[in-house]
């Protein structure tokens, strides 16, 4: 991995007229940890834990903004997660958080966009510092920074009396978010070890999109041996069930490595192996088959792949798409909205279909990613956004989670048969993510 920039920082985001410029004078930082109910494998690594981080900015202008994030650090940095322990990568990951802040405050601005662009190559330089190595990946920068940025919109929304996403949202971004779907198809996550009942649970609750973990822990014959094993016992658990939600009625596959794959030849052979079983036909599309700097095309294998986390700036979504990539799954949970805007400019131009996915992220973080998923063009096939969550699955303590966001127990927080349903309320709250939540009030109140 080389020593990157994510590029175009310095392109204007084109701020409307009118709004206000902002002072920053207090930035704050506090954060839980949240168990997981088993281990949580993909990249060939397991998580028991997520930190949930949040940060409170404070104006001259009398507003303050507390923004969420999950930290997800075998998801920014892999290597890194290895080399250290998992409690040890959480703790770096919050203290570049904690610098970034300091870099935030007494700064002004008029675009989130904008100070975002200024804030990050600061924050990636303290972060290779703090990790000590010079090739840390960009995500995990990004996904440090989360917090920063929702709190910045929630200010720049206080400070211009915003308080419709739409709205919220910059001129130069309102194109690529112009839908108003009434339904979001949910991607049901299936991990490595997740047990067949959990899985059968899922299909009674009307789940019908699986989202596979493939990469399977080990070598690459280990992997490939791990992967195809996996496919052939959920295939055979899952293919003879039907669905209305489908144009052929059979239920929906995607599949994601993380980047395991490291040949071509290598994954080929898993989708041959797709194909012999019959599971070939199900598959929707797959995630991120090849690390970043693999460049092997991969427009020519029959089936829609999609770029993951090696998309964190235009210029490596324009690579991905070179590459024969067809769609990118956006992460604003784990990449930030400024930057996650950006992306989904482009690939709305390029024509290329995007989907949203999870980082396990908790309630409110979840309303803030259904916000832009609700705004997408629907899903090439399937005549509606996608997006993956995967909490309720693996929180301990997601129900009480839950209860932490002030619009709780509205119709359009529900997961009902596999869908979120959108309605007016919805669109009218923006998913309440401008209004307070008393427990992360409380974690600022000493």
């Amino acid at each position: 991995m080389t020593n990157r920039l994510p590029s175009g920082l310095s392109i204007s985001s084109e701020n409307p007229p009118g709004m206000k410029t902002i002072e920053v004078i207090r930035a704050d930082a506090n954060f839980e940890r949240e168990k997981l109910r088993f281990p949580f494998g993909f990249k060939g690594g397991y998580l028991t834990e997520l930190w949930q981080t949040a940060s409170r900015l404070e104006s001259a202008g009398g507003h303050a903004g507390i923004g969420i994030a999950t930290q997800s650090v075998l998801y920014g940095d892999a290597d890194l997660f290895v080399r250290a322990s998992e409690a040890t990568g959480n703790a770096l990951m919050y203290l570049v958080t904690a610098r970034a802040l300091d870099l935030v405050r007494k700064r002004t601005f008029n675009s989130p966009v904008d100070l975002m662009d200024d804030l990050y190559p600061e924050t990636y330089e303290i972060a290779k510092q703090l990790a000590g190595t010079d090739t840390l990946n960009p995500n995990f920068v990004f996904n440090a920074l989360v917090s920063i940025d929702n709190a910045i919109w929630l200010l720049y929304a206080a400070e211009n009396d915003l308080q419709d996403y739409h709205q919220m949202i910059l001129p130069k971004y309102r194109a690529a978010l112009a839908h108003r779907n009434d339904r979001i198809g949910i991607l049901f996550q299936v991990s490595y070890d997740m047990p067949d009942e959990t899985i059968l649970q899922a299909v009674a609750d009307g789940y019908f999109i699986f989202k596979i973990k493939t990469g399977y822990p080990g070598d690459q014959q280990t992997m490939l041996e791990g992967d195809m094993r996996r496919l052939k016992q959920l295939h055979h658990l899952l293919r003879d069930i039907r669905t209305e939600e489908t144009p052929n009625g059979r239920l929906v596959y995607t599949m994601d490595a993380n980047g395991r794959y490291e040949h071509k030849e290598t994954f080929m052979r898993y989708l041959d192996y797709a194909r012999e079983i019959g599971a070939f036909d199900q598959i929707l599309f797959y995630e991120e088959p090849f690390a970043e700097e693999n460049e092997t095309y991969v427009g020519d294998l029959g089936v829609r792949i999609a770029a993951d986390e090696s998309v964190y700036d235009v210029a490596s979504a324009k690579r991905r798409i070179e590459q024969g990539y067809q769609a990118i799954v956006l992460k604003s949970v784990a990449k930030t909205l400024s930057q996650t805007l950006k992306i989904l400019e482009y690939a709305h131009h390029q024509q290329i279909p995007c989907a949203c996915s999870d980082l396990t992220i908790n309630p409110i973080l979840l309303e803030w990613h259904k916000n832009m998923t609700a705004r997408l063009e629907p899903f090439p096939g399937l005549g509606m956004p996608l997006m993956e969550t995967n909490g309720a699955t693996n929180y301990v303590n997601w129900e009480t989670m839950r209860r932490y966001h002030p619009s709780y127990g509205a119709s359009w927080a529900e997961q009902r048969q596999g869908k979120f349903l959108l309605n007016d309320d919805f669109y009218a709250q923006s998913g309440g993510i401008y209004q307070n939540s008393a427990h992360y009030q409380q974690l600022f109140s000493q």
